[in-house]
């Protein structure tokens, strides 16, 4: 019982002393309250909430599971040394004026350094020497990482709860309090240096270089454009002026209505046209001419009398010029037969002979296309062909030739594979003011080339012409494809196509040869246009295709212009071949 007693009375001091405690900190907390503003009541109900705030810090920082253990010495009521250190807090209330929490900033110049990278740091010497503004501890959400460490070399003094509110703005929502402190007019002079950074934001005029959009007005050179109009070079082949003959179709109607003043108009043009016509026929075969004439010609220099190495000679140059091998055994044959009857004796009749073989050779299959059909309805040419040989240039030319004879012409775009062929069809048919029946990329071609019957028929076009599409001729489903937009325009008259027209490149040679037959099985090749015999020497190939084809030629290309593509003449072609031995007998 004695033992109770003694022990209640030491507990009674103690009591008491805790007793004091608690008012001495009541009191000071009372003094603060009327020195200080309600900012020190808020540091009261800190310390006050501080004992429920330690839990929630245990889950984040391990140095506050470390004030936990001080409090167990608390509960040891045996050493009473404890409650002796415990007066000791009692100076603590010296420090009224705070000059404790003083020392807490000097500790915060720690993060002032992090701030250093932020114009701020500057503000927070200035609140150094007014401590009461709390907008230092704003700054010091911004370090939040950093005073979390600051705790741990702080464990010992027991007002750590106060950094424990630091935890507190680590919502962040603390930078919102920032505009706090602008009320408040002695701060404001204060946020004003803060203004200062703002004409940091100045450099963001530096977008003002947004007026380099200025160089938008560089899509000034969208006149560029302007030379779009150069597609306007498209009548660059300007045998447009030719149009001013134009005017010769008023003439053209006369020939339609009397022959007799056509052929009156032969021989007053045919001097001056045959020349002008000989002079560009013999041009344009000038590398043909060179390959054989001109090597036949060097063949009887010197030469007094026909042999059997001549005869050799001439026929291996023959075969040289692509003439074929068939051409020639009949030419050679016909030319020894002419020698054993003595009609040929010396070698100048030989070459003059040759001439004449050429010709007759080429006379059967010189045969003019003529524009006249039974019944009512268009003459319809159906062109065909490889790719890259001339037809859609062919149409175009021949567009023209026909509109001068007095026909009215309409044009079917069937090349509906060719990305540009559509355009370049339609480009012809605005140069020689003809309607263009066309669809888009892809369409099918017969059904392009119905609607264009259906059309020529109703408006009471002459002639219409239907381009197609480039095939090889080794390709069986493309040869099947012409043979259905053959039947397709049957159904609308069954004489169509009354042309089919199969054009020719004179470069490929004896390869023509294979064309102009798969052709033939698909569609029934009712004529041939050679072109581009300006550009090759293996003109001969014309002699191979009239032996072993025996198809109408129509026409010979031997230039780009619109007058280069004209009928074939045998006789023409051949002394245009030979017109240099023509000159020396003339001489």
């Amino acid at each position: 019982m004695f033992g109770f007693f003694k022990r209640k009375n030491k507990q009674d001091p103690q009591q008491a002393q805790e007793e004091q405690l608690k008012e001495q900190p009541q009191e000071q907390a009372d003094k603060q309250d009327i020195a200080t503003p309600d900012t020190s009541t808020e540091a009261v109900e800190e310390t006050s909430k501080a004992p429920q705030t330690v839990p929630e810090p245990e889950p984040e920082p391990e140095p506050e599971p470390e004030p936990e253990p001080e409090p167990e010495p608390e509960p040891e009521p045996e050493p009473e040394p404890e409650p002796e250190p415990e007066p000791e807090p009692e100076p603590e209330p010296e420090p009224e004026p705070e000059p404790e929490p003083e020392p807490e900033p000097e500790p915060e110049p720690e993060p002032e350094p992090e701030p250093e990278p932020e114009p701020e740091p500057e503000p927070e010497p200035e609140p150094e020497p007014e401590p009461e503004p709390e907008p230092e501890p704003e700054p010091e959400p911004e370090p939040e990482p950093e005073p979390e460490p600051e705790p741990e070399p702080e464990p010992e003094p027991e007002p750590e709860p106060e950094p424990e509110p630091e935890p507190e703005p680590e919502p962040e929502p603390e930078p919102e309090p920032e505009p706090e402190p602008e009320p408040e007019p002695e701060p404001e002079p204060e946020p004003e240096p803060e203004p200062e950074p703002e004409p940091e934001p100045e450099p963001e005029p530096e977008p003002e270089p947004e007026p380099e959009p200025e160089p938008e007005p560089e899509p000034e050179p969208e006149p560029e454009p302007e030379p779009e109009p150069e597609p306007e070079p498209e009548p660059e082949p300007e045998p447009e002026p030719e149009p001013e003959p134009e005017p010769e179709p008023t003439p053209a109607p006369a020939r339609e209505t009397s022959p007799p003043p056509a052929l009156q108009d032969k021989p007053v043009a045919t001097k001056s046209d045959q020349k002008g016509w000989f002079a560009r026929i013999k041009s344009g075969l000038g590398k043909t001419r060179a390959n054989l004439t001109d090597g036949i010609a060097d063949l009887f220099l010197g030469k007094k009398q026909i042999d059997d190495e001549l005869l050799e000679d001439l026929e291996t140059q023959l075969l040289m010029a692509d003439v074929g091998i068939d051409a020639t055994s009949e030419i050679i044959g016909r030319l020894e037969a002419r020698v054993s009857r003595k009609e040929l004796n010396n070698p100048e009749a030989l070459y003059r002979g040759l001439q004449e073989e050429l010709s007759t050779m080429l006379a059967p299959v010189a045969k003019p296309l003529v524009l006249e059909k039974a019944g009512k309805g268009p003459f319809v040419i159906l062109v065909v062909g490889v790719n890259g040989v001339g037809k859609t240039t062919t149409i175009g030319k021949l567009t023209q030739r026909f509109q001068r004879e007095g026909k009215s012409v309409m044009l079917a775009a069937g090349d509906t594979f060719r990305a540009a062929a559509v355009e370049q069809l339609k480009v012809w048919g605005e140069r020689n003011r003809v309607p263009v029946i066309a669809q888009h990329t892809g369409a099918d071609s017969a059904s392009v080339i119905y609607d264009a019957v259906a059309a020529a028929t109703a408006r009471g076009v002459d002639v219409l012409i239907a381009d197609t599409a480039g095939r090889l001729h080794n390709k069986s489903h493309l040869m099947e494809e012409l043979k259905k937009v053959h039947r397709v325009m049957q159904k609308l008259d069954d004489t169509a196509p009354h042309e089919v027209m199969l054009v020719l490149d004179a470069g490929t040679g004896q390869n023509a040869i294979s064309q102009a037959s798969t052709f033939n099985d698909a569609v029934p090749v009712s004529g041939i246009t050679l072109t581009k015999l300006d550009g090759t020497a293996k003109g001969g190939i014309i002699f191979a295709l009239a032996k072993q084809l025996e198809t109408p030629i129509r026409f010979i290309g031997v230039g780009e212009g619109i007058d280069d593509l004209r009928p074939f003449e045998a006789n023409d072609f051949v002394q245009a071949l030979f017109d240099r031995q023509g000159d020396d007998a003339s001489a």
